[in-house]
């Protein structure tokens, strides 16, 4: 059987760009949750005025949370036509990106 994968995408845009880049993901979103494998795919940012025990992103971060069935869906989810067309609309606008895979430990 093969294991779930949990990725969490720590994505900076340059100043004043997470809004634009955050409409063409959700653009994006609706063929991402239709491929095979796909159990959950969205953008957040943080909520505001959320107490002294938050460590914010910032104004120009956005964090994608997805799970995956498997490594394969995700491998699958990297190289489909309308993630390269995304990235390629948006490599411009972007200062960073951190990618972590993540599995479960039990």
């Amino acid at each position: 059987m093969s294991e779930m994968v949990h990725v969490i995408a720590v994505i900076t845009t340059k100043p004043e760009m997470r809004t634009k880049v955050l409409e063409m993901f959700n653009a994006n979103v609706p063929a991402v949750l239709a491929e095979d494998g796909c159990i959950e795919y969205g953008a957040t940012i943080d909520v505001p005025d959320a107490g002294p025990f938050q460590t914010a992103y910032g104004e120009d971060t956005l964090v994608v949370i997805e799970k995956w069935a498997s490594m394969a869906a995700l491998m699958a989810h990297a190289v489909a036509p309308h993630m390269k067309a995304y990235g390629a609309s948006t490599k411009d606008m972007l200062a960073d990106r951190k990618i972590h895979i993540m599995k479960n430990t039990g």
